[in-house]
């Protein structure tokens, strides 16, 4: 596959910087379970979609277990983490029988999000200005990392929250990608995760970044190189009705390192 060419080639290919081709794809498959849930059946199976998204060329796998367990269920995440052999990332909110959970299951990284029980989707990153939510990461947060868990936070793409993301000792950060998603032509939303993303790398911290990415929107936010992954699932999970679920996870990952050679050939 094209694809695994250009990994081959990404560990001599790096610009003065030294970024590489290598930018991560982690594969949300809510929204498989989100099926099978419409119908209250046992399919689709959203661990059949994390095997085919491995074998479609995906770096891991996310899972958002919510507190109405509206789509992803326990079931779900131990089974993923037992079979699939790639870096599972739980999304959650801050509830504590949830933590008890993901304590036991012990997933890769841990992404910390704010969660409403009335909302389709998430609405925005977490408000790490709010003392009390703070006080909530670092509680979470630190029960995590005992288990050698990796913990961050979804953030807007503000320079405050990336400070308060190191004020609460995480990790990482995944930046907000939603106002860029719906408006990509939008340069002014484009430069404001441009410069989160640069923040935060300078700052020590792993740069994620997603929500509401699709094929057609990617390439923009691929070529930021202090971004490392993208969590990418409900535009894969709707292509895949049409071009199957591994195809769709090759589309996409293709997509994003061609837009990172792009990126990269333009830096040196």
């Amino acid at each position: 596959m094209e694809e695994l060419n250009l990994k081959t080639g990404s560990k001599s290919f790096e610009s003065k910087r030294g970024f590489t081709l290598d930018i991560r794809l982690s594969v949300n498959v809510d929204h498989v379970a989100s099926l099978r849930e419409a119908r209250r059946s046992k399919e689709p199976d959203p661990v059949h979609a994390a095997v085919l998204a491995k074998l479609g060329g995906a770096d891991g796998v996310t899972v958002h277990l919510r507190k109405d367990r509206r789509h992803i269920k326990e079931r779900d995440v131990m089974l993923i983490k037992e079979v699939v052999q790639l870096p599972l990332t739980v999304e959650m909110g801050l509830f504590d029988d949830i933590l008890e959970f993901v304590i036991q299951v012990v997933p890769y990284k841990v992404t910390l999000v704010p969660e409403r029980v009335e909302e389709v989707t998430t609405e925005g990153g977490m408000d790490l200005s709010d003392k009390k939510i703070r006080e909530l990461v670092i509680k979470f947060s630190s029960a995590l990392k005992e288990k050698g868990v990796r913990v961050g936070v979804f953030i807007d793409p503000e320079n405050r929250m990336v400070d308060y993301a190191l004020e609460c000792g995480l990790s990482f950060v995944e930046v907000n990608t939603t106002a860029y998603s719906r408006n990509p032509s939008d340069k002014d939303e484009l430069r404001k995760i441009r410069e989160s993303a640069r923040y935060a790398f300078e700052k020590g911290l792993e740069v994620m970044a997603g929500h509401e990415l699709n094929i057609h929107n990617v390439s923009n936010i691929a070529q930021i190189l202090e971004i490392e992954e993208l969590s990418i699932g409900h535009s894969i999970v709707s292509r895949s009705i049409f071009l199957g679920f591994e195809k769709a996870v090759q589309e996409m990952k293709e997509k994003m390192i061609k837009s990172r050679m792009l990126a990269l050939l333009n830096s040196v």
